[in-house]
C-alpha cells in the first residue's frame, strides 16, 4: 500500500486491530492507519483483524490488490512474547566438558541438544554432577562409543596417529603407572592407556594391542613410536597435562548422548500463553524449558524469571472502544491508541493512551484527516480501500451518521483511485449482499456487535441489502434462530436490522423478555404480528439512530 517507510522487522510489533465480526471500515482503517504510522515511524507496525472477512470487504481488498490483514483471535501473553535463550548444542556427541562450559559461559543449568534444528534431548549441570559421581565402569568410554575428536579437544592435546573421526570401540581406560611386566597383566585389546615418556611402557602398551595412547606432559612421541603404532592400529594423543590431571578430565569427554533425557520431555510452544504453562514450569523441578515453533523446530530456552520480563501485546484499537467487541485478551495487552467513531464504551487503560474520537461516518475518514494533518500523500490503492470504508459505513452517504466531513473525504478519495463511488458502492453492496447460500448462524455474523447497558448484555446485528427480495429470504432464515441465537450468547435482548440501502427504511427482527416493548417505546412504531419484528421507516444507522434509542428506553 504506496511507500512503507524504513521498518525494522525485528522491531517489537503494534498491532492496529479492529472489533470481532471485522466490516469493511473496521478492516480498512486497521490497514491504512498502520501504513501510515510506519512512515511516520519506521516502527514495526502490523495491520490485524480477530474475526473472519465479510464477502464485502473480501470484495474491496481483491478489488484494490490489498492482502488482508492478519488474524489474531487471542492477544494475551504467549511464550514469543517472553525472552527466550537461544542457547543449545548442535550435536549430541558434544562432550559433557563442552557442554558444562557453555552452560557456564550462558549463566544456566540446562542445555538443550539439537539436530538439525530439531530437539533430542537435553541436560543440565545435576546430570553432569551425578554422572561424575557415579561413573565406576572403566568401559564407559567405549561403551558410548566416544569419538577420538572429544578426547583429544578434553585433554586439549593433539591427535599425533590415527584419525580423529574415529571412535573408542572396545576396550577400558588403564593408567600405566607400573613397568611393561605389570602392565601385561593390565592391558588389554583396545584399551586407552594413559602414560609418560618412557619408551619401553608406549612400547608395551602398542604390543599389548592397546586402541589408544595418550602420552602426559607434552613428551615427545619418537619416530619408531609413531611407527610401530601406525602398523598396529593404535591411536596416539599428545597432551599438556599430567597423569593426573588426564585422569581427571577423561571422563569429561564422554558424549552428551550418553547422559541426556530423551524422553518425555517437557517443550513450549511460541504460540503457548503464559498463564497456561505456567503451572506446568512451577510443578517442575526443572529450571529451563525448550521452546519449539510451529514445524517443531528449536527454538530456544525460556526460565521461570522470564515470566517477570514477559512484554505485553502493543494494541491500537480501530473502529472500536468497546470491552465486549474487543479482540479477546485485550484486558492483558498494552493499549497504545484509540481512534474510532462510536460512542464511549467500557475499554478501560492502566495509563493514559492517546484517544481520537469524532462524531464521523466513518473511523476511515479520521484516518484519512491523519494523512492530511501530517502531510502524507495517500497512494491510490490506499485511497481505494479508506474511500470504501467511507461509503460501506455511510451507506453511499445515505446514512444519518455521515456528515459534509465525511463527504469531502469520499470525494478526494475517489479523485485520487479514479473509480466512480456511486458505481462502485453498488458493486460493492451488491458483493456483500449474496446470502442466498449463507446459514443463518453465518449471517449473524457478517456483521453483530456486543453492547454493555447497565447490568444487560445486548446484540445488535445488521445486513444492508439493495434488493428487497433478498432482504424477505434473509428474514424468513433468520426469525427463527433468533432465540437459540441469542441464549447461545449470553445475551438479554437480540435485535437484527435488515437495512434496504435503497428504500432507506429498516425492519428489525428481535428476541428476549421486553424486546419488543423496549422498539415499541423506542421508535413510536406496532409491533408486527409475529411479535418479533417491526418496520422502522428512515431508520438505516445502528450507531446513530437504532443503538441509541434502545439505550435511552432501556436507562429510563
Amino acid at each position: 500500500m504506496g511507500t512503507e517507510g524504513i521498518q525494522d522487522p525485528g522491531a517489537r510489533p503494534v498491532f492496529v486491530i479492529g472489533h470481532k465480526n471485522p466490516d469493511t471500515d473496521s478492516v480498512c482503517a486497521a490497514l491504512a492507519y498502520a501504513a501510515l504510522k510506519r512512515r511516520l515511524t519506521g516502527g514495526n507496525y502490523i495491520a490485524a483483524r480477530c474475526g473472519h472477512l465479510n464477502e464485502e470487504t473480501q470484495f474491496v481488498l481483491h478489488r484494490f490488490g490489498v492482502e488482508p490483514p492478519l488474524y489474531i483471535k487471542d492477544v494475551r501473553t504467549q511464550v514469543r512474547d517472553m525472552e527466550i535463550r537461544s542457547l543449545f548444542g548442535d550435536s549430541e556427541e558434544l562432550s559433557l566438558k563442552k557442554a558444562g562450559e557453555a552452560m557456564r559461559r550462558a549463566g544456566v543449568v540446562t542445555l538443550c541438544i539439537t539436530e538439525e534444528g530439531k530437539l533430542k534431548g537435553l541436560i543440565t549441570t545435576g546430570d553432569i554432577v551425578e554422572a561424575y559421581m557415579n561413573v565406576e565402569d572403566e568401559r564407559v568410554l567405549s561403551e558410548a562409543r566416544t569419538p577420538y575428536r572429544n578426547v583429544t579437544e578434553t585433554l586439549d592435546g593433539e591427535m599425533v596417529v590415527g584419525a580423529i573421526d574415529d571412535r573408542l570401540e572396545a576396550g577400558k581406560v588403564v593408567i600405566a603407572a607400573g613397568n611393561p611386566e605389570m602392565m601385561e597383566e593390565t592391558v588389554g585389546p583396545g584399551d586407552l592407556v594413559i602414560l609418560g615418556n618412557r619408551y619401553d611402557t608406549q612400547l608395551c602398551a602398542i604390543e599389548m594391542e592397546a586402541g589408544c595412547l595418550v602420552v602426559c606432559e607434552g613428551a615427545r612421541v619418537s619416530a619408531s613410536i609413531i611407527k610401530r603404532a601406525e602398523e598396529h592400529g593404535c591411536h596416539v594423543i599428545s597432551t599438556p597435562h599430567d597423569t593426573f590431571t588426564v585422569a581427571r578430565l577423561i571422563n569429561q569427554s564422554l558424549p552428551v548422548r550418553a547422559i541426556m533425557k530423551r524422553e518425555e520431555l517437557v517443550s513450549f510452544r511460541m504460540d503457548d500463553f503464559i498463564e497456561d504453562i505456567e503451572p506446568t514450569m512451577t510443578q517442575m523441578r526443572h529450571r529451563y524449558f525448550p521452546v519449539l515453533d510451529k514445524g517443531d523446530n528449536f527454538v530456544g530456552m525460556i526460565s521461570r524469571r522470564n515470566f517477570l520480563g514477559a512484554r505485553k501485546k502493543q494494541l491500537i484499537l480501530v473502529d472500536h472502544n468497546e470491552k465486549s467487541q474487543a479482540v479477546q485478551g485485550m484486558e492483558d495487552a498494552e493499549i497504545l491508541e484509540i481512534i474510532d467513531h462510536h460512542r464511549l464504551g467500557t475499554v478501560t487503560t492502566l495509563s493514559p493512551v492517546f484517544f481520537r474520537n469524532q462524531p464521523l461516518g466513518s473511523s476511515s475518514t479520521i484516518i484519512y484527516q491523519m494523512y492530511q494533518e501530517n502531510g502524507i500523500a495517500i497512494d491510490p490503492q490506499t485511497a481505494g480501500i479508506l474511500l470504501a470504508a467511507i461509503l460501506s459505513d455511510t451507506l453511499l452517504y445515505r446514512s444519518p451518521t455521515c456528515t459534509a466531513v465525511d463527504r469531502a473525504a469520499g470525494e478526494d478519495l475517489a479523485g485520487i483511485a479514479g473509480i466512480d463511488a456511486e458505481q462502485f458502492a453498488r458493486e460493492m453492496f451488491r458483493a456483500g449482499s449474496h446470502m442466498a447460500e449463507k446459514t443463518a448462524d453465518e449471517i449473524f455474523r457478517q456483521d453483530f456487535k456486543r453492547f454493555s447497558i447497565g447490568e444487560n448484555t445486548i446484540g445488535i446485528g445488521q445486513i444492508n441489502g439493495m434488493d428487497a427480495a433478498e432482504l424477505k429470504d434473509i428474514r424468513g432464515k433468520i426469525l427463527p434462530e433468533l432465540g437459540k441465537t441469542r441464549s447461545a450468547n449470553g445475551l438479554s435482548m437480540l435485535f437484527f436490522l435488515l437495512t434496504d440501502i435503497i428504500g432507506e427504511s429498516s425492519e428489525v427482527l428481535f428476541d428476549g423478555k421486553d424486546a419488543a416493548w423496549t422498539v415499541e417505546h423506542a421508535f413510536s412504531c406496532p409491533i408486527g404480528e409475529d411479535g418479533q419484528s417491526a418496520l422502522l421507516p428512515g431508520v438505516v444507522s445502528r450507531k446513530k439512530q437504532f443503538l441509541p434509542a434502545i439505550v435511552e428506553v432501556m436507562q429510563n
